[in-house]
C-alpha cells in the first residue's frame, strides 16, 4: 500500500516546481510561495504517513517501488526504482519538515524579490532532486540526484547573477563537485564491471560474500570517498562551499542543513558495508574527517563575516560525521546529521533575519549589543549556538557528539596492517574540535548581542520568518533526547529506529567520558566569555593581519594554491592553443588563396584564340635564345 506513496513523494515538489517554473510571471509572489510550500509540505505529510508505516510494520521492512527498467543489455541491468528503509526514513524526514520550515521563512524573506518564481521553482526542484538521491535504490539512479542537487545548487548560488562575483562562486561550486562526480562516476562503473549491477542491495551482497576482488574493492571505495568528499567540501574540496554564501540566505540554509552537502554523508553511510570491507579507505575516511573539523574550527575562528562562519562551521561539523563514518559509527553519523539539519537551519535563517534588520550588514566587528533590540533573534540565535558548541544537557548537538565521540573511542583504526591508530587519539581531538567550536560560535555571539550598540536596526521581523524560527529553536534544545549516553539515561530510540531488533549496546564506557564530553565545552564558554563577552573584554577588534591571521582567514591558502597550480597552467594552455590555432589558420588561408589566384591566371591564359597562343609561343621561343646568348 506504501509503495505508491514513495513517487508521490518526489512528485509533489517536483511538480510545484515546475507549476512555478511555467506560470513565471503569471503568479503573484503569494502564490508562488503557497504553490512551492504546498509541494514541499505534500512530501512532508507523506514522509510522516510512510515513517508511521515503516515503524508500525516489520522489523525488517522496506518499501519498494520499481518504476521501469532503464537499460538492459548482457550482464548488465539499471532501474529507475525507489526504495525506503529506515536510512532513507530519517533522510527523508531531515529534508522535507527542515526543507518546508525554510520554504515557509523564504516565502516572506523574497516576497520582495522580482525573480522569486525562478528561487522557488530551484528550491524545490532541488527539495525533489535530493529526495530521488536519498530513495534510489540503484546506485545509478542515485547519481541522478546526486548530479541534480549539484545543478541546482549551482543556479541557486548564482541566483543574483548580475553580480560577477556571484556567478564565479557558482562556477567554483560546479566545477569543484563535478571533479568529485567524475571520480565518482569511476568507482559505479568500476562497480558495475566487477558486480555487474549498481542495485544497492545486490552490490553490498556481493561484497559481503566477497565475491568482489579486494583491488577492484579498494579503488571502487577511494573513487565513491573522493565524490562524497567533494560534495560535502572536506579536505582537499572545502574551497567552494564559504563562497557559496553568495546566494540567498535560505539557500544557504537549504544547503548546509538538508540537502547538498549531507549527500556525502548519507552515500558513505549507504555503502558502510563496501567501506567496512576496506579497512585502509575507513581509516582514511577518519583521518580526512578529523583534520577537516580542525582546520575548519580554526578558520571560522579569525572570521569576521557573519555567514561565513557560519559556513566553515558546516564543514567542520561535516568532519565530525566523516570522522564516525570513518570509525564505523554511522549511526552517530546520521544522528548528528539530523540535529546538525536542525541548529545550521536554525542559525541561518536566524542570521539572515537579523542581516535584513541591520541593513544588510554582515560583518559582526560592525554589530553589537543587538540582544537589547533584538531579544526574538537573539534568542534564537544563541539556541542554535548553544547546540552547535554540544552545551551539555539542554541541547541536541550535545547527545550526538556525545553518540560520535563514544563511537570514536572505541574505535580502532588500521592504517596499514602494520599501523594501527587507537580511536583514542582521534578521541582527543573530536574533544579538541567541541573546544574551537564553542570558542568561535560564542565569539560571534557574544560580538554581535553583547557589548555596545553599533548599528541601527530598522523594522521588525516577520511573522511568517518568526515560526520557523521558533520550530528549529525547539527541536535544536529538545531533539536530541530520543538518544542519550546509558550513564544519564537509558534512551536509545534513535538507535531503535535504525536498527530495530539488535541487542542495546553494553553500557561499558566509563562516566569520565560522558563528563570530559561535557566540561569540554562549558570550558570552550568560559574562554570565550573572557575574551569577547566580559565587560571589558580582551578581545573586542578585529583579528590582525599577521600573516599567520591572514593564511587562517583565507582558509589556508588553497584557492592560491590551486590558482597556481591548475588554473594558471590550464590558462597557459588554453594560450598556447590559441596561437597554434591561428598559424594553422593563417597557413591554410594562405595556401587556399594561392591557389585560388593562380587557377584564375591559368584560366585567363587558356582563351582558346590561336593569335594569342602564336604570340605566347613566339614570346617564349625569343626568351629562350636571349637566355642561350647570355649565358
Amino acid at each position: 500500500m506504501a509503495a505508491p506513496f514513495l513517487p508521490l513523494l518526489v512528485l509533489c515538489p517536483l511538480a510545484a516546481s515546475l507549476i512555478v517554473f511555467v506560470s513565471a510571471g503569471r503568479l503573484s509572489a503569494r502564490g508562488v510561495g503557497w504553490v512551492a510550500c504546498g509541494g514541499v509540505g505534500l512530501g512532508a505529510f507523506l514522509s510522516i504517513v510512510l515513517a508511521a508505516g515503516l515503524v508500525s510494520g516489520p522489523q525488517d521492512g522496506v518499501v519498494r517501488a520499481n518504476l521501469w527498467e532503464w537499460m538492459h543489455v548482457t550482464g548488465f541491468s539499471a532501474d529507475i526504482a525507489f526504495m525506503l528503509d529506515r536510512l532513507s526514513l530519517v533522510m527523508i524526514l531531515v529534508v522535507t519538515v527542515v526543507g518546508l520550515l525554510i520554504h515557509v521563512y523564504a516565502a516572506r524573506y523574497m516576497a520582495g524579490d522580482p525573480g522569486i518564481a525562478r528561487f522557488f521553482g530551484c528550491m524545490t526542484l532541488f527539495v525533489a532532486a535530493m529526495l530521488v538521491l536519498v530513495l534510489a535504490s540503484d546506485l545509478l539512479c542515485l547519481f541522478i540526484g546526486w548530479e541534480g542537487v549539484g545543478l541546482c545548487s549551482y543556479l541557486l548560488i548564482g541566483f543574483w547573477y548580475d553580480n560577477p562575483a556571484n556567478t564565479a562562486a557558482a562556477r567554483k561550486a560546479f566545477f569543484m563537485t563535478r571533479i568529485g562526480d567524475t571520480a565518482m562516476l569511476c568507482g559505479l562503473l568500476l562497480l558495475a564491471t566487477v558486480t555487474g549491477t549498481l542495485r544497492i542491495g545486490s552490490v553490498l551482497a556481493a561484497t559481503m560474500a566477497g565475491q568482489v576482488p579486494q583491488p577492484a574493492l579498494a579503488a571502487a571505495a577511494v573513487f565513491v570517498l573522493v565524490g562524497a568528499l567533494a560534495k560535502s567540501a572536506q579536505i582537499p574540496f572545502q574551497t567552494w562551499l564559504p563562497d557559496a554564501m553568495a546566494g540567498p540566505t535560505p539557500t544557504s540554509a537549504l544547503i548546509h542543513a538538508a540537502t547538498m552537502v549531507t549527500a556525502g554523508v548519507y552515500l558513505l553511510a549507504r555503502l558502510h558495508v563496501l567501506f567496512a570491507a576496506v579497512p585502509a579507505v575507513m581509516a582514511l575516511v577518519a583521518v580526512i574527517g578529523t583534520l577537516t573539523l580542525l582546520m575548519a574550527a580554526c578558520t571560522a575562528l579569525v572570521q569576521s563575516d557573519l555567514k561565513r562562519i557560519l559556513a566553515w562551521s558546516t564543514i567542520s561539523q561535516l568532519g565530525y560525521m566523516f570522522l564516525a563514518l570513518g570509525c564505523g559509527a554511522w549511526q552517530a553519523a546520521l544522528f548528528h546529521l539530523m540535529t546538525h539539519a536542525f541548529f545550521k537551519a536554525l542559525l541561518f535563517l536566524a542570521a539572515g533575519a537579523l542581516i535584513m534588520r541591520v541593513d544588510h550588514e554582515q560583518d559582526i566587528f560592525r554589530m553589537g549589543g543587538l540582544r537589547r533590540t533584538l531579544p526574538g533573534i537573539t534568542a534564537a540565535f544563541v539556541a542554535g549556538a548553544s547546540a552547535l558548541a554540544g552545551l551539555p544537557l539542554v541541547t541536541a548537538g550535545f547527545y550526538s557528539k556525545e553518540m560520535i565521540l563514544s563511537g570514536v573511542w572505541h574505535a580502532r583504526l588500521e592504517l596499514t596492517p602494520h599501523i594501527i591508530v587507537s580511536g583514542r587519539i582521534m578521541w582527543g581531538m573530536g574533544l579538541l574540535g567541541a573546544f574551537l567550536t564553542t570558542l568561535y560560535i560564542f565569539r560571534c555571539v557574544f560580538i554581535v548581542f553583547f557589548g555596545d550598540a553599533k548599528t541601527a536596526v530598522t523594522s521588525r521581523t516577520p511573522g511568517l520568518m518568526a515560526v520557523p524560527l521558533a520550530c528549529l529553536s525547539f527541536l535544536s534544545v529538545f531533539g536530541g533526547v530520543i538518544e542519550m549516553p546509558d550513564t544519564i539515561a537509558p534512551v536509545h530510540l534513535f538507535t531503535a529506529l535504525l536498527s530495530p531488533g539488535a541487542p542495546p549496546s553494553p553500557a561499558h564506557e566509563p562516566a569520565w567520558l560522558v563528563l570530559a564530553g561535557a566540561v569540554v565545552p562549558l570550558g570552550g564558554l568560559a574562554v570565550a566569555w573572557v575574551l569577547w563577552g566580559r565587560v571589558s573584554p580582551i578581545m573586542r577588534e578585529m583579528p590582525g593581519q599577521a600573516a599567520i591571521i591572514r593564511l587562517a582567514r583565507t582558509g589556508r591558502g588553497m584557492d592560491v594554491l590551486y590558482d597556481r597550480l591548475l588554473v594558471q597552467p590550464l590558462r597557459l594552455l588554453v594560450w598556447l592553443a590559441h596561437i597554434r590555432k591561428d598559424l594553422l589558420d593563417t597557413v591554410a588561408a594562405r595556401t587556399v588563396m594561392m591557389t585560388r589566384e593562380g587557377s584564375r591566371l591559368l584560366a585567363w591564359v587558356q582563351n582558346g584564340r590561336v593569335r594569342w597562343y602564336a604570340a605566347w609561343v613566339a614570346g617564349g621561343l625569343c626568351a629562350a635564345f636571349a637566355a642561350v646568348m647570355l649565358s
